[in-house]
């Protein structure tokens, strides 16, 4: 059993000790005497253990807001081809690439053999959400959806654009994952709609299909409250496991080890716990804090204190450790997302202000004034900076600054659009042949 999947081309990186290969019930997939998939279900989601780390180091650390220290991983600051380094490759990218192409496996054999739609709906849910972490870290990438590819074709590793794989593969199966389940599961870190439904309004978000992207970001937010699902009163709790703002979560578990083996999980990063990066507080996010000063109603930012600590360099607001779930989606990034989708859609600055209003008064700041933020730039970047403020270490930073354009005028240099991805593991590079290819640049 535990070599089955090494036949997938896509995975030919993987060798036969990957013991996180066992899966449950131990017989071929594609055996006609299969009929429970439950097991392989499972299976998908927790390949995505694998992804938080990874991307929340590349969403912030590459970003603005946090540093890395000790060398080669300061490549995360420097926009040239040492992000492509063996140390970097292997600890980051490699299993975040490999663990969800496994998901994608597992979830093709729920949604072509399982007669169970809800079944079917969770796994399409679950490869959609696979295949858009791919694309918005590596842009064009291979697609597989087979349970059982004919690997005697090298031709099925070619990378597909990015635009394909989001209008043939991540919108359907989202939009399917909608139309196959309910909200019976929020909570549980299984697929929900309203959580299929706000996945989709992100990606729609990343096309720059700003009407489509408010008709679901809208259509989450009327829901929310009928669900249970509102804003925490204290900031100080809208990381903490369950709380009454998330619509969607990767769950980590002590008692369940997650895929991501090879250093310091997410948390640690950011408060100072890997010596990689001892005091990984980027300067830029502190100004970003000093620079709502004159905004605040009580005396500062109330978000301040669990996102920075000058004393330290750090970032305490994640304590969990191995009991700390990876927010994939909370309200207020859905709401920071719908204004924004409703200024690009050319409506008016008081409406969309208006969103952020609750958001700002659980930080302690005031109100925007349309009057004086009352152009479609102006507004955008209000919402820019708030999301900046609202989801620090989050991992959405850099891919919120590549996604809107404004990676130059953020990071205070000119950057090469080719650094705006990251590298494809050279190893898989190497097993395929060269039929996969490697992002330029790198």
């Amino acid at each position: 059993m535990k070599n089955i999947y090494l036949i997938l081309g896509l995975l030919l990186i993987i060798t036969a000790c990957d013991n996180d290969l066992d899966q449950l019930p131990p017989k071929q997939l594609e055996s006609s005497s299969l009929t429970d998939y439950a097991g392989v279900l499972n299976a998908a989601y927790h390949y995505q253990t694998a992804t938080p780390t990874p991307l929340a180091i590349m969403g912030d650390f590459r970003a603005d807001n946090m540093l890395m220290d000790e060398e080669p991983y300061p490549a995360f600051d420097r926009f040239n081809a040492d992000l492509a380094g063996g140390d970097l490759v292997e600890q980051f990218f490699r299993p975040f690439y490999i663990n969800l192409y496994k998901a994608i496996l597992s979830a093709n054999n729920v949604i072509d053999n399982s007669t169970d739609g809800t079944q079917v709906a969770e796994a399409r849910f679950v490869r959609g959400l696979s295949y858009f972490k791919l694309v918005k870290v590596f842009g064009d990438v291979t697609v597989n959806l087979s349970p059982a590819p004919d690997v005697s074709d090298p031709s099925i590793l070619t990378r597909q654009p990015a635009a394909s794989v989001y209008n043939d593969i991540i919108i359907p199966d989202l939009q399917a994952a909608i139309s196959g389940l309910d909200n019976s599961e929020l909570g549980s870190g299984r697929a929900t709609q309203i959580a299929a439904r706000g996945l989709l309004g992100r990606v729609y978000m990343y096309q720059g299909s700003f009407g489509p992207a408010a008709t679901e970001l809208a259509a989450v937010i009327s829901a929310a409250s009928g669900l249970g699902i509102s804003l925490e009163t204290d900031f100080a709790n809208v990381v903490v496991d369950g709380n009454s703002e998330v619509i969607y979560a990767t769950p980590i578990s002590s008692t369940v080890p997650d895929l991501y083996t090879v250093g310091t999980e997410f948390s640690g990063w950011f408060s100072g716990g890997d010596t990689k990066s001892l005091a990984p507080l980027d300067a830029d996010l502190v100004a970003a804090f000093d620079a709502v000063t004159n905004d605040t109603l009580i005396g500062g930012d109330l978000r301040r204190a669990l996102t920075i600590d000058e004393a330290t360099s750090t970032g305490p607001k994640f304590t969990g450790g191995l009991e700390q779930d990876f927010i994939e989606m909370r309200l207020s990034d859905v709401i920071l997302l719908y204004a924004e989708a409703l200024n690009e859609n050319g409506s008016a600055a008081a409406e969309v202000l208006g969103l952020l209003d609750p958001i700002r008064t659980r930080a302690g700041l005031a109100t925007l004034d349309p009057a004086t933020l009352n152009t479609p730039s102006l507004v955008g970047q209000a919402i820019q900076d708030e999301r900046r403020l609202e989801l620090a270490f989050e991992g959405h930073r850099w891919f919120d600054l590549v996604r809107t354009g404004t990676v130059d005028a953020e990071m205070g240099e000119t950057i090469n659009s080719n650094y705006y991805l990251f590298p494809i593991p050279n190893s898989e590079i190497l097993a395929s042949g060269g039929v996969i290819t490697q992002n330029a640049g790198y």
